[in-house]
């Protein structure tokens, strides 16, 4: 049980629309969602969790803030999305059991608390892993596109007026597709892919199924796969065994002309390894939404290689990212409740 009569305190923590608010506890109404607007940032966008950066408290209202999220059975957010606020929240809050970060990769955000094991162990943190699956798979799609129909050439030669010889495009629907990651957003590219005809091949830690997937990979065997597929979409989060997996020795075996796109995190990836594999033709378009250091560096050579196509960590913004996520607080907030699983767990050990 809860907080009392089975009944949960979550305090919104981060920008969230009253609407939204209104909505979980329509959804649950065993929650009751506490919130002060006047204590929040103002959203720029969608799903700006952060809000406005020249938005300041007053010291009354710091405290304000803090008594209100010290008095949660649970966080609709990481207080203003920092690590710091987190750490004293959750050491200030013995009630705390529950917090559910905005982002897919609020595990790194967890890691940054600097937490003691007990503390990890007395609250349960989840993020909003899945979510975002939809357009992040629906990125994947277009940059494979994008490199099999040879957008960079296409739009060099409409620039300069060009019209030359006809040339041959490839096609989905010959291509074997490797998904390197089959959680939430794996999964749903291995979806998408297979509708459209391509042979889906992904790694596989467990060896569970995925519907779509013609093959699992072991992740052991991923340079020998990597050999025999025409296209590599990354979807891992960024932990110490993900640093640098596609690098050197992978990027060494890949089947000439492939095409690769990242919308994981930049850190899977060792961008030196790929430059160099772009330049000599193993990796013939890289469609990258994600990078080791974000913003990407204006001196990048990222920014200007003619077969990248740099997207500014946007793939997975929609206007109904908000609510899914809202959604998403109250189905685990159902859940906590009930004593069941909760989804998108964060593992305290590798923090993804």
């Amino acid at each position: 049980m809860v907080g009392s009569d089975n009944r949960l305190r979550a305090v919104v923590a981060v920008p969230l629309p009253e609407e939204l608010c209104r909505l979980i506890e329509t959804l649950e109404p065993r929650v009751e969602v506490v919130r002060d607007q006047d204590l929040l940032p103002p959203m720029r966008g969608p799903a700006d969790w952060t809000g406005d950066p020249d938005f300041v408290r007053t010291p009354e209202q710091q405290a304000a803030f803090d008594a209100l999220v010290d008095s949660a059975d649970a966080l609709f957010g990481a207080p203003d999305v920092d690590a710091a606020a987190l750490a004293r929240t959750v050491r200030a809050n013995p009630r705390l059991r529950w917090v559910m970060t905005t982002a897919a990769g609020g595990g790194s955000t967890v890691r940054a608390a600097e937490l003691s094991r007990a503390e990890l162990d007395r609250v349960v943190f989840t993020t909003s892993a899945g979510v975002h699956g939809g357009t992040l798979a629906e990125f994947s799609l277009f940059a494979v596109l994008a490199g099999a129909k040879g957008l960079p050439r296409l739009l060099t030669d409409q620039r300069s007026r060009t019209w030359p010889d006809r040339w041959q495009m490839r096609q989905l629907d010959e291509m074997t597709v490797l998904i390197v990651g089959l959680g939430g957003i794996g999964a749903e590219c291995a979806r998408r892919f297979h509708a459209l005809g391509a042979q889906v091949w992904g790694t596989t830690r467990s060896g569970e199924p995925v519907e779509g997937v013609d093959r699992l990979v072991p992740l052991d065997r991923l340079v020998d796969a990597v050999g025999e597929v025409d296209a590599i979409v990354i979807t891992l989060p960024g932990t110490e065994q993900t640093h640098h997996l596609i690098g050197e020795e992978v990027l060494a075996a890949v089947k000439p002309g492939m095409i690769l796109t990242n919308v994981g995190r930049g850190t899977v990836v060792d961008e030196a390894a790929l430059l160099a594999a772009l330049d000599d033709g193993r990796v013939a378009f890289a469609g990258l939404d994600v990078f080791e250091r974000e913003p990407l560096d204006a001196a990048s050579p990222l920014w200007d290689h003619p077969n990248v196509l740099v997207s500014p960590h946007t793939a997975a913004l929609n206007s109904n990212e908000e609510e899914r996520i809202a959604r998403r607080f109250a189905e685990n907030a159902t859940r906590l409740l009930d004593g069941a699983e909760l989804r998108a767990v964060v593992d305290t050990v590798e923090f993804y």
